[in-house]
């Protein structure tokens, strides 16, 4: 017998990235509609629409439970799919939904995601205009598979860093993969560690006001193998170094202290609710404080910069001076939450 398929291979990080090099694009030939394509392994594919480019997204969400601390599948389904448009620079147009639901689910709970589909796409707000639905007899709960277009006036690719440019974070990390690990844990505390799924159009959109979409030079939503594997691979793909700083990466006193008994890196965890975002240093400022006048980047911060040394590496600077390379993980450390 060959190789097996293992959760690894679906995780983020170096294993999945080996999955879609060495078998998925292996076996695919038309990879492109004339833009971005599957080749760039890019948040999306663009397709040039006269002056402007259509933006197409795909995502499958399998977390577990259905229902945790400050989110559900439903809402990260909607949210992860606006936010692949949104950090490709695509405005959300319209979602198609599909659903793969196990026999002998409560109806109540599908009423419950739905419902919090439809709340999460008012929210931004984008329509959910087609879909499909199975039933399987599998004992798997639900699968949750989105779909989105969007428009861009000028698509942004996550290849685009440049030397001196600097690197913004919109908010705290590792909320989402530590709030779910916690919950499966057991692990309480005063203040709950509640997940930060959401979409974040509204950010992206208030820093292209501000800035202009041709300052914002790459962007990236640090989902699977989290906020280490998507500098990674800015870094390695744009073929410059990423250097940041410990100090200025925002993590919420109670993730990191959570983060230290499971054992795991708020770094190498799952985000559902941020942006990072590669901006040239002239506009850093200005697109700093227009993440601030959002709700969902009041907690940006400037983390670190682009540098000509390290060409495809992220180098991290601790907190005590020293530095040491910021290696993504081989794959998300928390299974099922995305």
């Amino acid at each position: 017998m060959g190789e097996k398929i293992k959760l690894e291979h679906g995780a983020g990080g170096e294993i999945m990235e080996e999955l879609l090099r060495d078998v998925i694009l292996k076996n695919l030939s038309l990879k492109s509609a004339g833009g971005i394509g599957l080749d760039q392994l890019d948040d999306g594919a663009t397709i040039p629409l006269g002056d402007k480019h259509l933006v197409f997204t795909i995502d499958g969400h399998t977390v577990k439970p259905l229902f945790f601390p400050g989110g559900d599948i439903g809402r990260l389904a909607v949210s992860g799919t606006v936010n692949d448009l949104a950090v490709m620079g695509a405005r959300p147009l319209a979602l198609a939904n599909s659903m793969i639901i196990g026999e002998g689910l409560e109806m109540e709970v599908l009423e419950r995601v739905l419902r919090s589909m439809d709340e999460t796409a008012r929210e931004v707000p984008v329509p959910i205009v087609t879909g499909d639905t199975k039933v399987v007899e599998d004992p798997i709960e639900m699968f949750v598979i989105t779909a989105g277009i969007g428009i861009a006036e000028k698509p942004i690719s996550d290849a685009g860093a440049k030397v001196g440019d600097l690197v913004l974070i919109s908010g705290t990390v590792g909320d989402h993969g530590i709030a779910l690990m916690s919950h499966r844990e057991g692990i309480a505390f005063e203040t709950q560690l509640e997940s930060d799924v959401a979409p974040i159009w509204d950010v992206v959109e208030a820093v292209a006001e501000a800035v202009g979409w041709e300052n914002i030079h790459a962007m990236k939503d640090p989902t699977r193998a989290g906020l280490s594997n998507a500098l990674n691979e800015i870094a390695r793909k744009s073929n410059v170094g990423i250097l940041v700083r410990e100090e200025e990466i925002p993590v919420k006193p109670e993730v990191r202290a959570a983060s230290e008994m499971l054992g795991i890196s708020p770094y190498d965890v799952a985000n559902e609710g941020k942006v990072v975002m590669v901006i040239a240093r002239e506009y850093a400022e200005e697109a700093l404080k227009a993440m601030r006048k959002t709700k969902k980047g009041k907690d940006a911060a400037i983390m670190g910069e682009v540098v000509e040394e390290y060409k495809g590496k992220v180098l991290l600077e601790t907190e005590i001076g020293g530095k040491r390379f910021m290696e993504p993980p081989a794959g998300d450390p928390v299974p099922r939450i995305c």
